[in-house]
């Protein structure tokens, strides 16, 4: 496989707005356990790390702390329940399928690194009508290693075929941006997903509004290579 420029794509909060069925299903668990909901205005900071991050940190913010028996317990009743309701309320952000072929046209691969795992990555984005664009989509359980570990992303860029001096990770997080920086990649960070501080602060390459910048955010990229 020839090695192309790839542009790696995290997918909560970057990609798709997934906080109402991610903290939906979050609900049904505190609620099993006889605790209050947490606020859907709570998922900036509570989205980002994976399944089993969101279980605990919902606990803590509904005034539970987990023992990791719990917790182990917990996670595998969350994972059950949200692969059965991960796209009820879900959506692709605006302008995301125009920037995606814009960047596929300039000769860019495309591929996916979350750390939702992968089973659910790739229901979702099939769901979305979007998962046959990615050459992959690698979840948290798709390697030994997962994001701020930059081997998720550089393996990512391994699976997809892409040339990993011509990468570029678009996330929305401390998590994303702290893997790219630590992979030594370029990253670009959206500013209206799921984050507890302004993405401005964590110092990405390049922070974007909307998607419709994306394309001139990448080119402003690939211009110093």
């Amino acid at each position: 496989m020839t090695q192309s420029p790839i542009a790696v794509f995290d997918l909560d909060g970057t990609l798709a707005h997934t906080a109402p069925d991610l903290i939906g299903t979050l609900n049904v668990i505190l609620a099993r356990e006889g605790l209050p909901p947490v606020a859907l205005d709570d998922a900036r900071e509570l989205i980002g790390a994976g399944a089993r991050a969101l279980v605990d940190r919902g606990f803590v913010a509904a005034g539970r702390e987990l023992t990791p028996k719990k917790s182990d317990e917990l996670y595998r009743d969350f994972l059950a329940h949200y692969a059965e309701n991960l796209c009820v309320a879900s959506h692709l952000f605006d302008g995301v399928e125009a920037a995606l072929d814009k960047i596929e046209a300039s000769g860019f691969r495309l591929a996916v690194c979350t750390n939702k795992i992968e089973a659910h990555s790739r229901q979702l984005l099939r769901a979305l009508g979007t998962a046959d664009r990615f050459a992959a989509i690698c979840g948290r359980d798709t390697f030994a290693y997962f994001k701020p570990d930059p081997r998720h992303l550089t393996l990512t860029i391994e699976a997809a075929g892409g040339d990993p001096s011509r990468a570029i990770m678009v996330g929305d997080s401390l998590t994303d941006i702290a893997t790219a920086k630590a992979a030594g990649i370029p990253v670009v960070a959206v500013t209206f997903g799921y984050t507890d501080r302004p993405v401005r602060e964590l110092d990405p390459d390049i922070a974007i509004d909307a998607f419709e910048e994306l394309p001139a955010a990448v080119a402003s990229i690939t211009a110093r290579w």
